[in-house]
């Protein structure tokens, strides 16, 4: 994880602030919205918001109601000036876990937040966590057990790669004790565990057999852990780097990050696939307004399906200022999200709708 990230340049997209940019994004937004219209999707994949959902669901809806622009998610709160990234919401939709991170990503942690009334409350660490460098928190069906990667120490000897880690959690939110998943280690990076319904893991790494520097895996289930990790296999992997996928329970639907593609705006792009009669189709690139010219990675969708989680480090240094800031301006932006470090937005799940 720690090479994926740490390279990551305080550069992004320009924020909007003049007239003429402004006209501009009007006219992209609205043909980004056109064709977010005509595009459909099974409910299977993406639940319409209100439908069949729990109060868990209301709570994950609640978390913003977001539009067809990604938008920052609780400045202030959750999106700081300073750098955090990888959200993923608890089953129940009222708590937020995320990393707080340092600018270069040696150290992240894993702090969870609480949705109280209209806000979130204090983010604090999680109990398993901020000690070693700790991320890519995900829930497994049923949400009695979470992966996550961690360089943590494994059999009392030290590691330099970041290993896949399951974890217990009871029923009124207690944690149990960390378990190394053996069965998925390598001596490259393993990062963003996402498990499905049949029990199956799909991960990112760099190890040896890949297309690419880093590729997509996945490992089916077997009594007391997992089978070998088989490699997803093109049009999802390529000669470039793939290094971060969710995918629905089903495996119907996946929304991975990945660099060296032609049609990519920056670094790392998301884009979106389908699995039709169990192959993977050719993943499709959203465009923009969801991916910049920064990195946008750490996909996820809420519990009821209504809201689409990311990362990205898109800032206002990335192109020329239409006007002198003064220094006060200058420390107020440099101090906000949006300032090249790692920010957590949102946006309505039909952003992520396959074409």
């Amino acid at each position: 994880m720690r090479a994926r990230l740490a390279a990551v340049p305080h550069v992004g997209v320009i924020v909007i602030v003049s007239a003429s940019v402004r006209v501009s994004a009007i006219v992209g937004v609205f043909a980004f919205a056109c064709a977010l219209a005509l595009s459909l999707l099974p409910a299977c994949v993406v639940a319409q918001p209100g439908a069949g959902t729990t109060a868990g669901d209301d709570a994950a809806s609640a978390l913003a109601a977001p539009g067809p622009v990604p938008r920052l998610v609780a400045p202030g709160e959750v999106s700081t000036g300073d750098d955090e990234c990888h959200p993923t919401l608890s089953p129940d939709g009222r708590t937020l876990y995320f990393l707080r991170d340092t600018p270069s990503f040696d150290l992240y942690t894993i702090v969870e937040t609480e949705r109280q009334g209209g806000h979130w409350s204090r983010p604090r660490t999680v109990p398993f966590s901020g000690q070693w460098p700790d991320g890519d928190l995900s829930f497994a069906p049923g949400g009695r057990v979470a992966f996550f990667v961690s360089s943590r120490p494994v059999d009392g000897q030290p590691r330099t790669d970041t290993e896949i880690w399951s974890i217990a959690r009871a029923a009124d939110g207690t944690w149990g004790e960390p378990r190394h998943e053996a069965d998925l280690s390598s001596p490259a990076d393993e990062w963003f565990p996402v498990v499905v319904a049949d029990g199956s893991i799909y991960f990112g790494s760099g190890r040896p057999g890949g297309a690419g520097g880093s590729d997509i895996w996945r490992a089916p289930p077997r009594e007391g852990g997992f089978g070998p990790p088989v490699n997803a296999g093109a049009p999802i992997n390529s000669a470039g780097d793939e290094i971060e996928a969710w995918v629905d329970r089903d495996e119907t639907f996946m929304v991975f990050s990945a660099k060296g593609r032609t049609d990519s705006l920056g670094s790392y792009d998301l884009y979106v696939a389908r699995r039709v009669d169990g192959l993977w189709q050719p993943p499709s690139h959203p465009g923009a307004p969801l991916n910049s010219k920064g990195w946008d990675f750490g996909p996820r969708v809420s519990p009821d399906g209504a809201v689409f989680f990311f990362a990205s480090n898109r800032g206002f240094g990335g192109e020329p200022l239409p006007a002198r800031l003064t220094y006060d301006e200058l420390e107020k932006r440099l101090h906000a999200p949006g300032n090249g470090l790692r920010d957590i937005y949102e946006v309505d799940a039909a952003a992520i709708r396959p074409r």
